[in-house]
């Protein structure tokens, strides 16, 4: 009488469940740093645009990350030139916390500024109603 053998069933199906958790968690990471953005009347959603978004974040004096990688202010200016020069079809988008002082905020405007971008887009969420 012919049989079916159920390891061999078992192998395959624990193989696939392997695959499909791999492959998941090879998704864009998330950002690394907890940030509380304000909420803002006029935030809107971001175009659809499959662009390759760069995102710098204030977090607080000494944690500003570009694309994930911490920088200082002082250096900031010249790895955004960087980004551009390797990468000139990359867009900006800047993510401040609401507790980040604003010295700090102004400091990494003029590093943008220095690098030769005027408007940069600020991420906010939506006020809840």
């Amino acid at each position: 009488m012919p049989s079916i053998t159920i390891v061999s069933l078992i192998d395959i199906l624990a193989i696939l469940l392997i695959f499909f958790i791999v492959t998941t968690t090879f998704r864009d990471k998330l950002p690394q740093l907890q940030i509380n953005l304000p909420e803002s009347k006029s935030a809107a959603t971001a175009s659809s645009e499959p662009k390759k978004i760069v995102v710098l974040q204030i977090k607080g004096p000494d944690q500003i990350t570009l694309d994930g990688k911490a920088v200082t202010p002082r250096e900031l200016a010249a790895s955004i030139k960087g980004i551009q020069k390797n990468h000139p079809a990359y867009s900006i988008t800047m993510q401040a916390d609401k507790e980040a002082p604003f010295g700090v905020v102004v400091t990494v405007l003029d590093a943008l500024q220095e690098a030769g971008i005027k408007n940069i887009p600020a991420v906010a969420k939506p006020m809840s109603k």
